[in-house]
């Protein structure tokens, strides 16, 4: 909105007019968005030490940047725009998670208390936001260095040559320290490399030594590893030796109590066995227990084949009488004379 002034003449006499028609004021940010570059909401603060624009603490240090090296604002404005349209995104997905899903048909939603404790519901205190429009903030200047005044009042000593330093008279020790250092440091390396020499020398010695008793102790090991088999050896076959020993010992203790112990049981014994037939002669059992069983054998053999004559000479005898009486009968049944004849 914009309007014209008045001359001091016409301010008693007629009204504020208007150059053009009365439109809308288009809300504008509270500050330039060169000073907040990432800033994408306006910030109303009304204490000046959260104002961002405010410089707090020592400025002595501080590095202030020419005019010249500020961003580009086309380029501050398309990162203000890209961050804008990501927020709003967020925003959009997060009001479409949180957001109630649709009622389904016939059904609607209400409102309704879910705490623990009811409380009245009361009516929303209507609120207005009013603004006022301002002028733009100018960019404040870079501040400048801080240069502390001068004190105290120069004065200057006036020194010919020769009178502080004589370089062929004071160059004398320096090249006598700087040689002495050198030969010093020569030497001490030549030491070093014999020192060197004489431990590898040692070492070589020291490893020589180690591997010779190195094969001492396994030859030591393994001359014992032989005695300590050989000891083993001697006493498996010494207790071996008292093992047979002992046993050959009682078996004859035990062959000496048996033959005691049985001096008198053998007579009874072989009397009561050759009683009982176990004592026998060979030709009788052999002729009771080979030939008598064979002899047997065939006189049952025999007598079968004698059994089995006679049995076919009775069924010869019996089948020529049969074939005899039918040929008498059949003779009588032709001719009755003749077969009483």
């Amino acid at each position: 909105m914009t309007s014209v002034l008045p001359s001091q003449k016409e301010v008693g006499s007629s009204t504020y007019s208007f150059s053009s028609r009365p439109r809308v004021v288009q809300t504008r940010r509270k500050y330039r968005e060169i000073q907040l570059p990432m800033i994408e909401e306006s910030y109303n603060f009304g204490n000046i030490m959260f104002d961002r624009r405010v410089v707090r603490g020592n400025t002595y240090a501080q590095q202030t940047l020419p005019l010249s090296s500020q961003p580009d604002p086309v380029e501050l404005h398309r990162q203000q725009e890209i961050q804008r349209r990501a927020m709003a995104k967020k925003r959009a997905r997060e009001l479409l998670r949180l957001r109630t899903p649709e009622p389904i048909e016939g059904r609607k939603h209400i409102e309704v208390q879910t705490e623990l404790y009811l409380e009245e519901l009361s009516d929303r205190i209507e609120e207005k936001d009013m603004e006022c429009q301002t002028d733009a903030f100018l960019d404040r200047p870079p501040t400048p260095l801080f240069i502390p005044a001068k004190t105290g009042a120069d004065i200057a000593t006036q020194i010919l040559d020769g009178e502080l330093f004589d370089f062929d008279l004071e160059v004398k020790p320096m090249l006598e320290v700087l040689v002495g250092k050198t030969i010093e440091q020569a030497l001490l390396e030549v030491m070093e490399e014999e020192e060197l020499a004489n431990l590898r020398a040692q070492q070589c010695a020291f490893e020589e030594l180690r591997n010779a008793e190195f094969a001492e102790a396994q030859r030591l090991e393994e001359q014992e590893r032989r005695h300590r088999e050989e000891k083993r050896r001697r006493r498996k076959q010494q207790q071996e030796i008292l093992r047979k020993e002992k046993e050959t010992a009682e078996k004859v203790a035990a062959r000496a109590f048996a033959q005691q112990y049985l001096a008198d049981l053998i007579p009874p014994v072989f009397g009561r066995l050759r009683d009982n037939g176990y004592f026998y002669d060979p030709v009788e059992r052999d002729v009771e227990t080979g030939f008598i069983p064979w002899l047997m054998e065939e006189v049952e053999k025999t007598l079968e084949k004698n059994n089995l004559g006679r049995t076919m000479l009775d069924l010869l005898i019996r089948e020529v009488v049969e074939m005899r009486i039918h040929d008498f009968k059949k003779l009588e049944s032709q001719d009755p004379a003749l077969a009483k004849k």
